[in-house]
């Protein structure tokens, strides 16, 4: 799993990659005999002691009772209390929404309050590392991560517009375009989640990690400057590269969103769903922002 909000969930994760899913013990089989020679146990086909045949277990259903059971209404997932894709799609909607609002109010106070988006990040790094790893969702925490990535987002939009004019509209636009197809070539069935998949996506990401990890060190020391090693055609190709893995992994964000809805897993976790689609918007969008930021300065 890439997405370490889904990767690190009980419920999102897969069966396949969690120690001991496939080793359950299995109940036998309906009308076999228990297992024999064990001390105290009754002999297979006689009752419980102090029990005679036809009173042990529970009592049958009048007619009236049955026919009561049969009427009434099947239970819905708001009965039971358990995930829909409705959820994830409110929960999701309503998260992006706030997180427009908060950009767009730190879009325009940006110039007389610049130090407001850098605490942005500093605030959504520090909530988005609490809330991947909570095991519970926390609305409350979810919504204050949207906070400080809206005023994070903000600030770093009205940065790159004012450099490079019309590359925010571009990658918003981008962004969206990308989503769309991915959830299209997902639900089509084009591309398949597969293990082999997810490891080679997984691999893309720890090496694409390490390189951004190497360039920021090379800028903070003065050893490269502008774009350091993302400047040139180079940059343009590793932009390119971390469009695709983000975009991957928002396949792999749908098939774990399928999963827990198919599994059955408490309403409560579409916080948890929402909060981890965000994470991967939000890390589109910023590449987005850079590859046509990089475009503009290569002309």
């Amino acid at each position: 799993m890439s997405n370490p909000v889904f990767n690190n969930s009980a419920v999102f994760g897969d069966p396949r990659n969690q120690r001991g899913g496939a080793a359950t013990q299995q109940p036998p089989a309906y009308g076999t005999a228990p297992p024999q020679g064990q001390a105290g146990a009754p002999a297979y086909g006689t009752p419980p002691q102090g029990a005679q045949w036809g009173q042990y277990g529970a009592q049958t259903a009048d007619a009236a009772t049955l026919d009561a059971m049969y009427q009434a209404p099947a239970a819905t997932t708001a009965d039971t209390k358990r995930l829909t894709y409705d959820d994830v799609i409110m929960k999701t909607g309503g998260l992006l929404a706030l997180l427009v609002v908060v950009a767009a109010g730190s879009w325009v106070v940006t110039p007389q309050m610049p130090f407001l988006w850098i605490l942005g990040a500093v605030v959504g790094l520090v909530l988005g590392l609490v809330n991947a790893f909570k095991r519970n969702p926390s609305p409350a925490l979810i919504t204050l991560y949207t906070v400080a990535q809206g005023l994070f987002l903000g600030g770093i939009s009205r940065f790159y517009e004012a450099q490079w004019n019309g590359v925010v509209p571009s990658a918003v636009v981008a962004t969206i375009a990308t989503f769309a197809a991915a959830l299209f070539l997902f639900k089509s069935g084009k591309v398949r989640v597969t293990p082999k998949f997810t490891r080679w996506l997984l691999i893309a990401m720890a090496g694409y990690l390490v390189f951004s990890l190497v360039n920021v060190g090379l800028l903070m020391f003065g050893v490269l400057d502008g774009w350091g090693l993302r400047g040139g055609t180079l940059g343009i190709v590793i932009s390119l590269v971390a469009v695709g893995l983000a975009a991957a992994s928002l396949i792999v964000d749908f098939d774990s969103i399928k999963r827990g809805v198919e599994g059955g897993v408490p309403a409560k976790f579409a916080w948890s769903a929402a909060f981890g689609l965000l994470v991967t918007l939000i890390w589109l969008y910023l590449e987005f922002l850079r590859l046509f930021a990089i475009l503009q300065s290569s002309d």
